[in-house]
């Protein structure tokens, strides 16, 4: 005769995983107004988690940062309960998959392949031909490269005729995109430059102002007064 198998009582079971569930250890390694670190901030506080932040000087970075992400040596750094993950687009989507909740990223596969490609495109054309406009205060042929990754954004909207790139509410391409709406704004406000206007991006600049006043992006973000004045010193005056 085969023994008896005494299975726990569920509900203590389900409180045990929801107590170990609770008690989950969480850092987050970055700087304040770091725009990758605040993409990751932005997620966590879509998914209603607890974490601890960690700022980090990248003039003298902690022994942590340098144990953790030893191949880049950058932040931000996203630490669970003792393992370390590196790269924000990495982590946002591992957040996604290991926190049920508001989804961050789409279900259907094709849709979520192409949030994965728009957020990518993001960080690989349009921030960094934005970025040398105001590395070259506003030079004439850098502003056509900047203007001509931003009208793929505008059209993307336009198609879709969303609030937002993820539909109604935000995901993984407008927390990505998230650097147009709020550095890239107050890089503008610092040296002068007019970049993202109503007269040429009408659906992105509109995507802007809803992005910078949906709740938990402003809960993400740093103050915008001091990010001004940074750019001001960063850049300067031509």
């Amino acid at each position: 005769m085969l023994p008896m198998i005494s299975f726990p009582n569920t509900s203590v079971l389900y409180v045990f995983f929801f107590h170990q569930k609770m008690e989950d250890e969480v850092k987050l390694h970055s700087f304040r107004g770091s725009p990758y670190g605040c993409r990751v901030e932005i997620a966590l506080k879509l998914k209603g988690i607890k974490y601890e932040f960690i700022q980090e000087d990248l003039s003298n970075k902690s022994q942590d940062l340098l144990k953790y992400n030893p191949v880049y040596k950058k932040v931000p750094v996203f630490v669970h309960n003792g393992n370390p993950i590196s790269e924000s687009l990495v982590i946002i989507e591992y957040i996604d998959e290991v926190w049920k909740g508001v989804p961050i990223l789409p279900q259907d596969a094709y849709t979520k392949a192409q949030a994965r490609f728009w957020a990518k495109f993001i960080d690989e054309k349009c921030i960094p031909a934005v970025f040398k406009v105001f590395g070259s205060h506003g030079d004439e042929q850098d502003v056509a490269e900047a203007n001509e990754q931003l009208q793929f954004l505008e059209n993307e909207l336009s198609v879709k005729g969303n609030k937002f790139f993820g539909g109604d509410n935000i995901g993984l391409v407008d927390i990505c995109a998230s650097y147009i709406a709020f550095w890239a704004g107050a890089a503008e406000e610092a040296l002068g430059i007019e970049l993202v206007t109503k007269d040429k991006f009408p659906k992105l600049k509109e995507w802007c102002d809803n992005c910078i006043n949906c709740q938990v992006v402003k809960d993400g973000l740093p103050p915008r007064e001091r990010l001004v004045a940074y750019y001001k010193w960063r850049f300067g005056k031509a």
